[in-house]
Order: structure tokens, then sequence, then C-alpha cells
């Protein structure tokens, strides 16, 4: 008797407990606004109707005007028949509901990924891929149609905000992760959980982080599909359980990791993350690869006091699901080695050489061809032969990437220097034949190390004598 009583006592107060928390994010029936939304919202969009009919926020009554409502105000509030609204759903009005999420989100280099406005890249598509026609009224003097369409897309606009509260059309549309909101919010969760249906399912695929992780200079879906993981991903994916509601590692799917398992999603011992970069040890977006706490303390984020090791430790917790210590020492020694080697033959060569030419350039940025042979070393063929390596691609490490990196420093690259030194020490401009000079020290120094002495034709006769045994070796196998 004292048992089964203690039973109901104990499932009476789990009852009240969910009831609770259920409450923070359920209404007990769909607003009056959003009957109202819904009923034209049918007629007029019926597919958002019904993507959002097939979502938790439908199952919660979480309607329209939950999301949309906007204070009279707001900078993008606008008048919508009866109601007061807003277009941009911003990640402040996410936070009503997903606190945690949009905090962890916020922290996170992501949302501030609309930072890249006025970076090198941006000088590409504004000025050397575009130009000032693409004319709106908040842009009267013309902005670039390569980044309105391409860099904004996925790093995200400044949302500009006309007097009838409309948006202006080259801010608008735009679901980029970093994009900057009318109410001085960084960032869009709808970048990942599209609109209207929010779907897990569809989030934790791989092709959903390949909107913007893609291409030449940042390959991650074309790393990850040539990878193991991806091979099984796809070979298993209707065992992926992609839809769970917790979606851990290890008890709700085996078949394979994707990009949110890694870098987001639960484990046995771990709980889900916004903030993409907790789980990785290394970010190899600049020239040289840094820590990911000295790029987060340059941004002002609180992951500069989480250490890289400890992000290590997070990302090596996901990869114990699978795999023995061994096996992830084995690949996080291979991984490092790569970033040094990278690092050391080329990346800092390559700064030493540039830092040594530029007085003897031409001062606008891809004005001069080697801005240009220097920028695809470091910025697309550097970044994949290292993405590769940390994701287990090894076309993208080798061929795509070091090969590639290898190529253009020794065909183009050096080639290049040694013409703009000639040419300088040739002329009759006393202080840039001194400049010529000393590029061209500087160029020998690089070429004379023991990594780059193989191009002078002067490869150590002990490396020379190994590569030869080598060769015989592997003649003797398999023969000539």
């Amino acid at each position: 008797m004292k048992q089964t009583l203690w039973i109901l006592i104990m499932s009476l107060a789990m009852a009240l407990m969910v009831g609770n928390l259920a409450h923070a994010y359920t209404l007990p029936e769909v607003s009056a606004e959003s009957h109202a939304c819904i009923e034209c919202h049918k007629e007029s969009t019926r597919i958002i109707y019904e993507q959002w009919g097939d979502s938790k926020h439908f199952r919660a009554n979480i309607g329209c005007f939950e999301c949309h409502k906007a204070d009279a105000d707001d900078p993008d509030a606008m008048a919508h028949y009866d109601s007061t609204i807003a277009v941009i759903v911003s990640p402040k009005d996410c936070a009503k509901c997903h606190e945690k999420e949009v905090q962890q989100f916020s922290d996170s280099r992501h949302s501030k990924a609309g930072r890249i406005m006025g970076s090198l890249d941006n000088v590409l598509a504004e000025v050397v891929e575009g130009n000032r026609g693409f004319v709106t009224p908040m842009f009267p003097e013309g902005v670039s149609a390569a980044a309105v369409n391409g860099c904004w897309q996925c790093h995200g606009s400044e949302v500009k905000v006309l007097p009838d509260g409309t948006l202006d059309a080259a801010t608008w549309p735009n679901s980029g992760i970093g994009r900057i909101n009318p109410d001085g919010s960084e960032g869009s969760c709808s970048a990942c959980h599209s609109r209207h249906a929010f779907s897990v399912k569809q989030v934790r695929q791989p092709e959903n982080c390949g909107k913007c992780h893609m291409g030449p200079d940042h390959p991650q879906l074309e790393i990850y599909n040539e990878s193991k993981h991806g091979i099984a991903y796809r070979a298993f994916r209707e065992d992926m359980n992609l839809g769970s509601p917790k979606w851990i590692v290890g008890e709700d799917y085996t078949a394979a990791p994707t990009c949110a398992t890694c870098h987001m999603s639960a484990t046995p011992d771990q709980g889900v993350t916004h903030d993409v970069g907790m789980r990785i040890s290394w970010n190899n977006r600049p020239p040289v690869s840094i820590r990911p706490e000295v790029a987060d303390a340059k941004m002002g984020l609180p992951g500069a006091n989480v250490p890289w090791e400890e992000r290590r430790d997070n990302m090596q917790n996901v990869c114990l699901n699978c795999h023995n210590q061994n096996f992830i020492d084995g690949f996080y020694t291979q991984y490092d080695g790569l970033l040094e080697l990278y690092t050391n033959k080329f990346a800092n060569p390559g700064l030493k050489l540039m830092a040594a030419a530029k007085p003897l350039l031409k001062p606008a940025k891809f004005s001069n061809k080697i801005d240009w042979v220097w920028f695809e070393i470091w910025h697309h063929e550097g970044r994949r032969a290292r993405h590769g390596a940390s994701m287990r691609a090894p076309d993208y490490t080798h061929w795509h990437g070091t090969y590639e990196v290898a190529k253009h420093f020794y065909s183009e690259m050096i080639p290049e220097l040694e013409e703009i030194a000639e040419k300088a020490i040739k002329g009759e401009d006393v202080e840039k034949q001194k400049l010529g000079y000393a590029l061209e020290e500087a160029i020998k120094g690089v070429l004379e190390s023991d990594d780059h002495k193989w191009y002078l034709n002067q490869m150590d006769p002990k490396e020379a004598e190994e590569r030869k045994k080598r060769k015989e070796e592997f003649n003797a196998r398999y023969g000539e």
C-alpha cells in the first residue's frame, strides 16, 4: 500500500513539473490575433500555413502573431490590417521562449558573421567584382549587387527599414546567419531553422549547413561528403532517426554523424549547444590558424575564456561514442601535424615575403597579380587543406589543398616576387633598389631553408639517399 501511494505521489509530482515546463512554451489555445492571421494566410500563402501546421509551434498553439507581433515604436513596426507586426523575427523575438539557445547563439561567431562587411572579402565583392549600380531607396548612391546576392546572403545584411515599415530590397529578403536586425540583435535563427516548419529533421542534415559551408574557400559540405562520415550517412540515412526529439548519438542513432552531431547535438554526457565554436580547437579561417579563444577575444565574445583544450575535450566526447581514445589521439596528431606543415612551410614564409614586397606594389588591394596569387594560396587552397584534414577528407587535404598550395607557391608566387625584386633593382629609384635587394634576400632566405632547398636542386644528401632507397624498394616489390 505504501509503495503504491509513493508511486502515485511521484507520478503526480512529475506531471506537475512537466506541466510547469510546458507552460513556458505552450499556450492554452491559439490567440484571436493568430486566428485572424490564419484565416487569411490559409488562402493567400497556403504553403506557409501548411508548414506551420506541421510544426511544434502549431502543437503548442504558437501562431503567427506570437512571433511577428511588434510594438508601435519598434524600428520595423508596420500596420498590417488590425495588428502591428514586424516582418523579421529576430533572435531577440525567439528568445522570449528559447532564451538559452539564443544566448548560446549570440555568444558564438555565427552571430557575428555580418561583421564581414568592410573586410578584405567584401572589398572583392563591393569593388573588384562589383560597382554601385544597384540603387535602392536606402542606397541612393548604389551598392554592389555581387555583395547583396553573394556575401550578404550567408553572412547577413544590415537590414534597412523604409519609412512605411517595409524593408529595403538591398537588405531583404535575407537569412544570413549574422544578419544585423532593426532591433539591434545580431543573427538569424531561420538561417538554419527554415521557416515555417522549423523542422529538426531538416536542421540536422548536412545539406542545411551546406548553404554556406561549401565552395573553393571553405568546402566543408564537399569534404564531409568525401569523408567516411558522409559516406556512412548517405548509405544509412533512413536509419538516422533525424526527427527524434532528443536525438542523442549512441542512443537514438548509431549509423553516422552529421555536422550537427559533432558541432552541436547532444551526447550521453553533453547537452545541445548553439555555439558551434565550443567543440573546435583550431580556427582555420586566417592565413595562419589560431586558437578559437584568441579569435573570440578579438570579437569580445565570452568564448575568450574557454581554452582550446576544453573545446577539444568536448569534441572528443562526441568522438568517443564511435571511436576509442587511441584512434582519436591518432587523428588529432595527424590533424595538428598538417597544420604545422602548412604554417611552417608556406603560411609564415608567404606572409614574410608579402611584407617584404608590399612597398614595391601598387597600393590598391588586388591591383597586383601577386595579391591574387597569395590570397588564393591561403584563403582558398590553404583553408581547403586544413579543413580537409580536420574532417578526414584526403582528396581535399592533398589534391585540392597542399598540392595546390605548393604548385602556386613555387610556380606563381616565387617567380612573381623574383620579377618584382628584379624590376626594382634595375630601376633608377635608389630607395626602390634597396627594397628590391631586401626582397631578393628574403626570397633567398626562404628558398635556402630546409623546407624549400629542393627547389634550388640542393636537397640534403641524406634525404636524397633516402628517396633513392625507397624508390629501389618500391621497384623491387612491384617492378619498374
